[in-house]
């Protein structure tokens, strides 16, 4: 029998976004690896629309400069990352110079396969929305039709209880998400859905049974 939840790969149900970070190197390798499964994301017309502005901790002149685009209250714990990455999205498709109205879906692509891989590394990431786009785009000299989406902080998971209230209690507490019934539906939004729910059946194959 299917356990909702259960079934999800751990990679996806254990995934946190932290606050709490060690603050180490990060090396290439490891950087490199990231971006490799960002590049294999799908893309309407395989436009590829993401770019990635990036900023290691060894680097501190370009480190701090990354930091300083951020809110006061995201550069607080941000600090201690070993990697900031300033996402882009291109605007406009290749083939035609038309608005590609997908290019924000597909960057979130792209940045979904990079935290599947962090995850995969025990490295912990932050997506951060809070920071100065205006500023992002004088400082990196980001060209038209190119626009920043977020900012990621990666790195290494630290010790939430040297965080500031309500920052660890926020670490901390369960994860919750809209179970599926919230958010799909059937027939017309709102409807709710046909599908069965999965504790209705059982199957040999499923994983719970073999426990």
């Amino acid at each position: 029998m299917i356990t909702p939840g259960k079934n999800v790969l751990p990679l996806i149900t254990d995934r946190r976004s932290l606050r709490a970070f060690e603050p180490k190197i990060l090396d290439d390798e490891s950087i490199f690896l990231l971006f490799e499964a960002a590049r294999w994301a799908p893309s309407a017309f395989n436009e590829q629309p993401w770019r990635f502005i990036l900023a290691r901790r060894q680097d501190t002149t370009e480190f701090e400069q990354m930091l300083s685009l951020l809110y006061p209250s995201n550069r607080l714990w941000a600090v201690n990352g070993s990697l900031l990455i300033l996402t882009l999205a291109k605007m406009f498709n290749s083939h035609d110079g038309k608005p590609n109205r997908h290019a924000l879906h597909d960057v979130g692509l792209a940045v979904g396969n990079l935290s599947l891989q962090a995850s995969s590394m025990h490295l912990a990431l932050h997506q951060i929305g809070g920071f100065d786009t205006g500023k992002a785009k004088e400082i990196y000299s980001i060209p038209e039709g190119y626009e920043p989406v977020s900012i990621i902080l990666a790195g290494f998971p630290g010790n939430a209880d040297l965080l500031p209230e309500p920052l660890r209690m926020r670490e901390v507490n369960p994860r919750v998400r809209k179970p599926v019934e919230d958010i799909v539906f059937s027939a017309k939004f709102g409807s709710g859905h046909s599908i069965s729910h999965p504790t209705q059946h059982s199957n040999e194959n499923d994983i719970s049974s073999l426990e």
